[in-house]
């Protein structure tokens, strides 16, 4: 029987050398000559250090461009409110990843409205679709495109 998973993943080597990129820009902009301004990735957190909210707003900029030209939706990100403190101003911004119990619902409700012959089960943080027909599985995934949701969604482990 075939199916699929749908997913929201992204590749952290690609944000790891996309940070890297953006960090090496903010050294060599005449903007920023003479601050700190700099980028930090942890885990799942992305923090910008600055002196200035309009120098944070450029960096965002830089950031996104970076990720984008990697290949990474820049969807997938959570920005946070800049924090001010001493001569610096932080701003944290999460990376979102996995598809959370309420997008889950909502995908799995978006393809029983849909009436089409195929079944969606919550599997943890990815919904698995299995159907009858091939056809029916990709008019899910065409129809799951054009939806405008949250969060970047991703279609894997195609199984005929």
């Amino acid at each position: 029987m075939p199916s699929f998973d749908i997913v929201s993943e992204f590749d952290k080597h690609e944000i790891s050398n996309a940070i890297d990129q953006a960090n090496k820009e903010v050294g060599t902009r005449f903007d920023f000559k003479g601050t700190d301004s700099k980028f930090e990735l942890t885990e799942d957190k992305l923090v910008m250090i600055s002196e200035s909210n309009f120098q944070l707003q450029q960096m965002f900029s830089i950031v996104c461009t970076k990720l984008s030209r990697r290949g990474i939706d820049i969807a997938c990100m959570e920005v946070g409110t800049p924090k001010p403190g001493g001569k610096t101003v932080r701003q944290e911004i999460t990376l979102k990843q996995g598809v959370d119990s309420a997008l889950a619902k909502k995908i799995v409700k978006l393809i029983k409205d849909k009436k089409l012959k195929v079944q969606a089960a919550i599997q943890g943080e990815q919904v698995r679709v299995t159907g009858k027909n091939r056809d029916d599985l990709q008019d899910v995934i065409k129809m799951l495109r054009e939806e405008n949701l949250e969060m970047p969604l991703q279609f894997n482990n195609f199984r005929d």
